[in-house]
This record gives C-alpha cells, structure tokens and sequence, in this order.
C-alpha cells in the first residue's frame, strides 16, 4: 500500500505514513464473488417467472370474461335491451363478428401459453425458456401498462452478456 499524499510505500497495518503524517486509507472491501451474484441472479430470475405465471392466469380469466361477454353481444342476448321497444326492425347481420371471436379466441390461448411457458421455463432455468420470456416480453410490450412493464422487467433481467452468462450458469 502506498501514501495518497507523498507515494512513500507504507508497511501493512501502518496508521499514517510517517513522511507526510497523511492518515492511510482503508483498505477497499473486495467486489462480491460469483456466488453472490449467482444466488441473486436466481433469485430475479425465480421472481420473474412466478410473476410470469400469474401474468398468464389473470390474462386467461379476464380473456376468458371478456370473450364470453363480446360472444353474448354478437350472438344478440342484450338484443331485448338494445332492440327493445323504442328500436326498429330486427338486429343487425353479424358479418365478420364470429370470426373475428374465433381469432380473439385463438390469440388469447397463444399469448396466455406463451407467458405460462415463459414462467415455467424460467423456473425450471432452462435456455429455451429464457428464449420463449424474451420473446413474450417482445410482445407483451403493447399491453399497456402491466405487459409493458412484464416486458421492460423481463428485457432488462435477461438480456445483456453479463446477464447471459450468469444465465447459463445457473
């Protein structure tokens, strides 16, 4: 260790340097280990597919009250209220209603399956789950506000070589 002040080489444990009487500093604590930042990599990663899997629940039931809500509209349940006594004639064609239901259908099980896939694979810490997250988190960004922030999170946690590395090596 050296004197900050003077540059005189100072013996361990030595208080000041005795050319200059500057105080000799502490010695700086050493940078965490791997292990730490392994434990604590895991730990994001574990929080981030739970998260990932409750994400997909509440996205699986509001789908599911929500579709069941539209297909009760266009199949002209609420068609007494909306056609009641002060409406004229029978309702309207359905046109592309149906189909449109059927691909809501089919997007809501893909993105609900991708984001449970996503959290188990990330709890099982397997590289196509990181893989499968990062692509959800892509496209969850447009669902403002809780899939933009699920996907920022996810971003941020698993992309990056460092996070990479630590990654592969849990």
């Amino acid at each position: 260790m050296y004197c900050s002040g003077c540059g005189l080489a100072l013996a361990p444990g030595q208080a000041a340097c005795p050319k200059c009487g500057r105080s000799a500093m502490a010695p700086v604590p050493p940078m965490p280990g791997l292990a730490f930042q392994l434990e604590s990599f895991a730990g994001k990663v574990r929080a981030l597919g739970v998260v990932w899997l409750i994400y997909a629940a509440v996205a699986l039931v509001t789908g599911i009250a929500g579709l069941a809500f539209a297909n009760a509209f266009f199949s002209g349940h609420f068609a007494p209220w909306m056609y009641g006594p002060w409406g004229h004639g029978p309702m309207p064609p359905m046109g592309l209603g149906p189909v449109i239901l059927r691909f809501a259908w089919v997007f809501l099980l893909v993105r609900v399956g991708l984001a449970a896939l996503a959290g188990w694979g990330l709890l099982e810490r397997t590289q196509w789950g990181r893989i499968v997250a990062i692509v959800a988190a892509i496209l969850c960004l447009l669902k403002f506000p809780f899939g933009t922030a699920m996907g920022i999170w996810t971003l941020v946690v698993l992309l990056g070589y460092r996070n990479s590395t630590l990654y592969d090596q849990l």
